[in-house]
């Protein structure tokens, strides 16, 4: 199980977002919120989210 990016509490694997409602909430207000969470769902749902914080090469440079 993944956990918040903020506070550390468990969050689902299957989540779109990497931190709880509690804090997302804290962050951006309720609409905002909601905003983020359905924009991202709605990504994924179409093939076009891109999670690069958790991808294996984040942070690596390409190239010469």
């Amino acid at each position: 199980m993944k956990k918040c990016i903020y506070c550390k509490k468990e969050i689902s694997e299957g989540s779109v977002i990497d931190f709880c409602e509690n804090c997302g909430v804290g962050v951006w207000g309720r609409k905002m919120f909601d905003t983020i969470k359905s924009n991202m769902e709605n990504a994924r749902e179409n093939g076009t989210l891109v999670s690069t914080n958790t991808s294996p090469d984040f942070g690596e440079k390409t190239g010469n």
